[in-house]
């Protein structure tokens, strides 16, 4: 009989220490760890959603510079002609008229592909026309940095003798890139275009 009692004298402890301490723990302790889940769990989301949102800028911002780079940077084999057909358009709109030409370009330092093409040409003209010419090189839809003008009057006449420096960006394109990337310069009178080697 002592041993019968003591038998469940032992399980009824251990069913008492069951009820009163459960392995999982007692109910508010799953409650706690349970609402500790969730807010985990909130958290978690909202890194991922900020993640996904910050990934969808990264790439918006890749297109968007990719689409300004093709629109205001020109490829570096067409730039010269593209640029100086502009200038050449804009002096005959504003009535003045071309002179010598001459441009150079430079890399661009911590980039391979991007180069800077500074383009000097001289006009002659009146002061109303040069000034027409530069608005109309300002309205250009194309990146254009006038970097210096100067102007001189002619002996004799009414004309203003102008030196114009402008700066733009190229781009090399793929297959081009191959090139030692030294620095190109070329003279064009009478404002005709000419090709430079590198």
């Amino acid at each position: 009989m002592r041993i019968v009692l003591g038998v469940l004298l032992a399980l009824n402890l251990i069913g008492a220490g069951l009820v009163l301490f459960p392995p999982g723990g007692s109910a508010e302790d799953l409650e706690r760890q349970l609402a500790t889940l969730q807010s985990q769990i909130g958290q978690r989301r909202a890194l991922v959603e900020q993640t996904r949102k910050h990934a969808i800028a990264v790439e918006k911002a890749r297109a968007d510079g990719d689409q300004f780079l093709g629109q205001y940077f020109l490829a570096r084999r067409t730039a010269y002609t593209a640029l100086l057909t502009d200038l050449n358009a804009a002096a005959q709109s504003s009535g003045i008229k071309p002179r010598e030409t001459a441009y150079a370009t430079e890399p661009i330092e911590g980039s391979d592909t991007l180069s800077m093409m500074a383009i000097t040409a001289n006009f002659e003209g009146s002061y109303r026309d040069v000034m027409n010419f530069v608005h109309a090189i300002d309205a250009s839809p194309r990146l254009l940095i006038i970097d210096s003008l100067t102007a001189a009057p002619e002996q004799g006449s009414n004309l203003l003798a102008v030196s114009l420096k402008v700066d733009t960006f190229v781009r090399e394109e793929p297959e081009a890139q191959a090139g030692d990337g030294v620095q190109s310069v070329v003279t064009v009178a009478n404002g005709t275009s000419a090709g430079a080697g590198r």
